[in-house]
């Protein structure tokens, strides 16, 4: 917009100055005009004006100059060897009249085409009244042609200039831009695990966020550590409490014994979901930890596979490089109950698929989350009774042992990372559970 502003600004005075200039050089050739005729004693116009101009001398260049009688006193015409035979427009005094210096000038446009700036004076050449018109005319298309060249060459040079302008803002905006993309990269990699800190060495004006970023990371892990170290204070001052309640229970016996024990049992099993929802909390808020997938399920299928040996389990994996936004443990958790539920159930098979998906919003090709289908050849559940099992101590099959917080366990977790956990119809027949969690690259 600047650009704009300076050409139509220096256009404009450029074609002022033309015109003023053009006008003063008419004026000028009709002075010397004046001078340089006169009368013979009859009355006749006569004088060889010299204006110092060749183009007065070529036919048709549109600079001409003529003399004309006004009174009837004067004889004679004088004209320009450019204007010939050829008939010049003349403008009344009504249309064009003269000013305070009795001069005019006026616009014409001759049969042929050519525009004239015309420069007009009737002067009285001796005491007798005896009055001649003295016409200089110019070519106003050259000056236009000249305006019109300038233009285009102004133009020329402001867009060169306009194009070396932005690339070279371009050039220092990204050069000046480098340290906070350096940063950004940083805080990438340590979000995803593969830094904890970042880089200081950056100009002055961007250390100091740096530091501060440096200073947050610090905070974070120190309430890391904090957060763990009550949570294992917390865990070790009830574990002897519930272990005493749930031998009294075992000594009471009978029907309220066994009422303390499960209803012991049932504590122990909520203070650690809620310590392990706390832990996931305080992890998830602070710096990404990363656990790769692959190693872990493959321990998952070993350990359930000898503590189940009449179950075949198979494992399909399709991205082999997933690696887990957290920690190993909460992942050990989730499966090693999922895995649990299906050795309960299923008959002879269990089935493992990992394979990356991705999620809502993600850029396409970028593998944020990946996804664990766990299946059995058990009865199943019925579409309406899934949404119920994953109800906190809802147990749909009495005869088997548990407390109905398996699942419910699970999907606090599994929420808590962000992930989702599903229940479906498996290919085997039985319970399918479907797993996505969030990913980070390898």
């Amino acid at each position: 917009m600047a650009l704009v502003v300076v050409a139509t600004l220096i256009q404009s005075l450029y074609r002022d100055a033309a015109e003023r200039s053009f006008q003063r050089l008419l004026s000028a050739h009709l002075y010397s005009l004046v001078g340089a005729v006169g009368l013979t004693p009859e009355g006749a116009l006569h004088g060889r004006p010299e204006l110092g101009e060749i183009r007065y001398a070529s036919a048709g260049s549109g600079w001409y100059w003529s003399v004309d009688p006004v009174s009837s006193n004067v004889q004679g015409h004088l004209g320009s060897v450019s204007l010939g035979a050829k008939q010049i427009p003349v403008k009344s005094v009504a249309e064009e009249p003269f000013d305070q210096a009795f001069m005019r000038s006026y616009v014409v446009e001759t049969n042929d085409g050519e525009e004239l700036s015309v420069v007009e004076t009737e002067v009285v050449l001796d005491s007798s009244d005896k009055i001649a018109r003295f016409r200089v005319m110019g070519n106003l298309n050259e000056v236009k042609a000249e305006i019109s060249d300038f233009r285009n060459t102004l133009y020329i040079y402001l867009g060169l200039f306009g194009l070396g302008s932005i690339l070279i803002n371009a050039a220092i905006i990204l050069f000046g831009l480098r340290p906070l993309d350096h940063v950004r990269r940083t805080l990438a990699d340590i979000r995803e695990g593969r830094s904890n800190r970042v880089d200081t060495d950056l100009p002055l004006e961007i250390a100091p966020l740096a530091q501060e970023m440096n200073a947050l990371i610090e905070n974070n892990h120190r309430i890391i550590e904090r957060s763990r170290t009550q949570v294992g204070n917390l865990a070790h001052s009830l574990k002897t409490p519930l272990s005493v309640l749930m031998n009294e229970g075992r000594n009471i016996g009978g029907r309220q014994g066994q009422l303390v024990s499960e209803q012991s049992d049932a504590m122990q099993v909520q203070i650690q979901h809620y310590l392990q929802r706390a832990r996931v909390a305080a992890q998830r808020d602070s710096v990404v930890f990363r656990a790769p997938v692959t190693p872990i399920l493959e321990r998952m299928i070993r350990v359930t596979a000898k503590l189940n040996p009449h179950l075949k389990i198979t494992f399909s994996n399709h991205l082999s490089d997933a690696i887990f936004a957290g920690e190993k443990e909460d992942l050990e958790e989730i499966i090693g109950n999922i895995m649990e539920n299906a050795s309960k159930w299923g008959r002879s098979k269990i089935h493992l698929n990992l394979r990356a998906v991705q999620k809502q919003g993600a850029t396409e090709g970028s593998n944020n989350a990946f996804e664990i289908l766990i299946e059995d050849d058990g009865e199943g559940l019925p579409a309406e009774k899934m949404a119920e099992a994953l109800k906190r101590g809802k147990r749909i099959d009495e005869s088997k042992p548990g407390t109905g917080l398996g699942l419910a366990i699970v999907q606090d977790t599994v929420r808590e990372y962000g992930g989702h956990l599903g229940l479906m119809q498996a290919s085997l027949g039985g319970l399918a559970v479907q797993i996505t969690l969030p990913a980070v690259a390898s």
